[in-house]
């Protein structure tokens, strides 16, 4: 018999191993040596070692699932308990036990992981439901369509949360989604009738402004294209397709119109230019009246430059705001010395000024018939004082003689 620390040798060949519970038989060897039978049976033994070693490794660094690891070591443990091995069995399964502990704190920390990844799912999908519920009140009609679809996207990309809660999460969302597609499809349905009734009126228009690009009315057809762009822009946005072809031909008809009353408008310019010439002439005589010296004269010659004006008729167009200016400013400097003459006529100031003189007079030759009394009566005192009074009195009067003359002109 040949023996080994974890095993023996029978002599009929039949390899055992000791265990904790005694021995056990593991296989024969029949056809060769003890030795060579015991160094088949513990290299058997050697291999389970080395599977064992890498499970812990495997185990050690986090590259398995707790759960994957849990069932790789309960296959192990039981590959080393029935082993048909030679060597430390026991020592074996103590080290898949030792495992435990680690497996047990992977399965905390990975359950901690899943709370926290949950936790960061459902804010997520509860933000998306947020915007959601946002957009689909609102109006954003070119990027809300957009916006939607990446919340979609964001939402397939976050991890299921607990069945109820992801449930009603999904269904508001849902619900948001379809009350947005439902508002935005009425929408463009209201704007493509709306356009519709844009190309009627600006088909109208269009056609209106056509037949009137041949006028020669220039006033009343220019009044009439102004009225006409009003009810353009009133009218809103037709469709893409034909709201520009329908522009040009409303703006090709504007532009013949205007373009052919401003050649007739040059034409006439010509034409005014002769007439210019005879209003600077006129502007020049009047401008000799001002400053006003004699204010009837001024008016009688202003009234007679003021009929050859008109007589002279129209001028070019670049020229009316400066001469109809300065013939203006001259009319202006005449009527204000008449204003400013007529207030010192005024008949009621007139009348005022004449009442003070009369009785400033008054006044006066009483004074003067007492000062002759008492000048006679010798009363030097009564004297001085009537003096005084009446040179007073005819200083007074003389400022009144003065308003008087004033507003008599």
């Amino acid at each position: 018999m040949t023996s080994h620390q974890w095993g023996r040798v029978d002599d009929d060949g039949t390899v055992y191993v000791t265990t904790a519970e005694g021995e056990r038989s593991v296989g024969q060897y029949p056809e060769g040596s003890p030795e060579e039978a015991l160094k088949f049976f513990t290299e058997r033994y050697d291999a389970l070692a080395f599977e064992v070693e890498l499970l812990e490794k495997r185990v050690a660094s986090g590259v398995m699932s707790p759960e994957e690891a849990t069932a790789s070591v309960r296959t192990v443990r039981e590959q080393v308990t029935t082993a048909n091995a030679v060597g430390d069995l026991p020592a074996l399964i103590a080290r898949l036990d030792g495992m435990e502990p680690l497996l047990e704190q992977q399965r905390e920390a990975r359950k901690v992981e899943r709370a926290q990844r949950a936790a960061e799912a459902r804010a997520g999908k509860e933000k998306i439901v947020a915007e959601a519920e946002i957009l689909a009140e609102g109006s954003d009609w070119r990027h809300g369509a957009n916006r939607m679809r990446d919340l979609l996207d964001e939402w397939k990309a976050l991890p299921r949360i607990d069945r109820s809660s992801d449930d009603a999460l999904w269904r508001r969302f849902s619900t948001a989604r379809t009350a947005y597609t439902r508002r935005r499809k009425a929408h463009f349905s209201e704007q493509h009738e709306k356009r519709d009734a844009a190309r009627s009126v600006k088909e109208r228009l269009a056609t209106e402004a056509e037949s009137l690009a041949t006028s020669t009315d220039w006033g009343g057809t220019a009044g009439r294209y102004r009225d006409l762009m009003r009810e353009w822009k009133a009218a809103g946005p037709a469709p893409r397709d034909v709201d520009e072809a329908l522009w040009k031909r409303f703006r090709g008809a504007q532009d013949t119109f205007f373009g052919a009353r401003d050649a007739a408008a040059a034409e006439q310019d010509v034409e005014f230019a002769a007439n210019a010439e005879v209003k600077e002439a006129l502007l020049l005589e009047a401008e000799k009246l001002v400053p006003v010296t004699d204010l009837d004269a001024a008016k009688r010659a202003f009234r007679d430059i003021a009929d050859r004006w008109d007589a002279a008729g129209k001028v070019p167009r670049d020229r009316m705001k400066d001469l109809e200016a300065r013939i203006r400013k001259i009319e202006t400097e005449i009527r204000g010395v008449e204003d400013e003459q007529w207030k010192r006529s005024d008949p009621e100031k007139s009348a005022r000024a004449d009442d003070m003189v009369s009785k400033l007079e008054d006044a006066i030759a009483k004074v003067e018939a007492d000062l002759e009394k008492a000048r006679a009566a010798g009363n030097a005192k009564k004297i001085k004082d009537l003096e005084d009074n009446l040179e007073s009195r005819q200083s007074f009067l003389e400022m009144a003689k003065r308003a008087s003359a004033d507003f008599s002109g």
